[in-house]
Parts: C-alpha cells; structure tokens; sequence
C-alpha cells in the first residue's frame, strides 16, 4: 500500500466514481474489476490517514455483521480464530494458513497478546489481519467503564505491540447484552460475528468439528475457530482438510475487511446500476 502525504485524500469519495466513466472499450467485467480497485485504493488511503492497518468501509462502522451478503458466485469464505496469541497452536494455525497462501483474521485477547508478542508480530508479518477480542473474556455484564477498560486496553497493547489500529472487534461469546459490544459500537468498531461455528471449544472429534464448519458454509460466510484460549489440537488437526474441502467446492479464502469491501462494492454497483436505468 502506498502512504499519502496529505489530508486532502480523505475527501475523496466512492461517490463519485461512476462505471460509467472508465472507458467504454473495457469489457463489462474489467470495469468493475478496476472500480473495485479504486475503491480499496481509497478506503486503504482513508484507513492509513486515521493510523489503521485496514479499512472498513463507512456503512460497516458500527454495524453487526454475521456474514456479507453476496450473490451465489462470489464463492469466498472468511477464516477467523479466537482467543490468542496462545503457545504452540497460534503458531502451527499460522504454519498451515502459511502452506496453504491463506490470510485469516485473529481475534486477540489482551492479555494473551502482553503474553505473547511475538506471536502477534508474526500474524502481522504474515500478512493477517487482526481484531479485538476483549481483555480478559469476560461473559459478565460490565458497566461503561470496565467494558472500556477491557476493548481500549487491548486495543493499546495491540499497538505497543505492533503499531496497527484494528477497527473489527468480536464479544466474547457473541454476548451482545453485557457492555462491551455497546462500547465497540459506540467506538465506530465493526461488530463481527460469524455464520458457521465449528464448536471446537468442545473439543469434538476432528470428522465432528469438520462437519460442524460446513453445515451452514455458504458464500460470504465467517468461520469461526479458536487459536487459543485450551488446547487447539483437534483444530490444528481439522484445519488442513477443512482448507482442502473448501478449495474442492470452489471456495476462495478472503480477510474480514476484504470480506466487507466485497460486499459494499457489491452494493455500490447495485446503487449506479439502478440510476443508469
């Protein structure tokens, strides 16, 4: 990504680009290939402005998302691991995203990352995109201050550790009535949630935990799978063949912000195609 040297480009909008502008030789698919290139251009320009690793497009910020919305051809599937950095597991997760030219999104607990910087380092060199996940994972309610203390504090410690802002955060749990998902939101975080759990928590045997992944995987879909938080045997173990299944249905993998980008591209075009007509 190129860095840009003055404020001016934040007023840049996705607004005013129109397919219609590029030039009318460019075949039907390539114009919206290059439009959703400009796009990511300018949400990465908007994103590295206010000091983000990432962007989330506008219409996400704030916004609860269990899976983008996308056509049946647009088969991409979203990888997401919970509660690490956590010894041995995080690391043969990352070995085997790595074999396999994966980027997947790591939900981080705080403490875990003050813990376990290196771990966090790595997932940023490798190219994953990281998320909130609370300091301390807790399920009780909190009031303002502690939920407060629990996202802000993380989010801190995940910039001392590697000098990125994440706006993507997930409750533990999913619990959406206990303070902290109210304060993300209010904080302009993206509340991601996910549409196909694999329970590995639970530990269940390795055919179990595949079949919990692909029983509701559709496109757009977000996989939800632990890193840490116990022992991550079974899905280090899991994690290979559920890649392989993946790939053999058609699926390509995809990041949460670029999870979001497709589907707000998707609904740009949707937008000018309407006023086209």
């Amino acid at each position: 990504m190129m860095f840009i040297k003055s404020r001016s480009s934040e007023a840049q909008s996705t607004e005013n680009i129109n397919v219609n502008n590029l030039p009318a030789k460019v075949g039907a698919q390539q114009q919206i290939e290059e439009l959703k290139a400009t796009m990511l251009k300018i949400w990465q320009q908007q994103a590295q402005i206010k000091g983000l690793s990432y962007g989330v497009p506008p219409s996400f910020q704030g916004a609860i998302v269990g899976a983008a919305k996308l056509t049946p051809q647009q088969k991409v599937i979203a990888l997401t691991f919970d509660d690490g950095p956590w010894p041995e597991s995080t690391a043969q997760v990352l070995d085997i995203l790595k074999q396999n030219q994966i980027k997947g999104t790591f939900f981080v607990i705080g403490q875990n990352v003050k813990n376990y910087p290196g771990l966090l380092k790595r997932e940023i060199a490798e190219g994953h995109v990281i998320g909130n996940h609370t300091w301390h994972h807790w399920y009780q309610f909190l009031n303002p201050q502690a939920a407060a203390y629990e996202i802000d504090h993380t989010a801190d410690q995940i910039y001392q550790v590697t000098g990125i802002k994440t706006n993507l955060f997930r409750p533990p749990g999913g619990i959406m009535h206990n303070g902290v998902a109210d304060y993300a939101k209010n904080s302009k975080y993206a509340i991601i949630l996910w549409s196909s759990d694999s329970v590995d928590y639970s530990r269940p045997a390795v055919p179990k935990l595949i079949n919990n992944v692909f029983r509701r995987a559709k496109p757009g879909g977000i996989v939800l799978m632990h890193d840490g938080g116990g022992n991550r045997s079974k899905t280090v173990q899991a994690l290979p063949e559920i890649i392989a299944n993946f790939r053999k249905q058609g699926y390509s993998f995809v990041t949460i912000p670029e999870l979001l980008e497709m589907q707000d591209q998707d609904q740009k075009l949707i937008a000018n195609q309407k006023q086209n007509h």
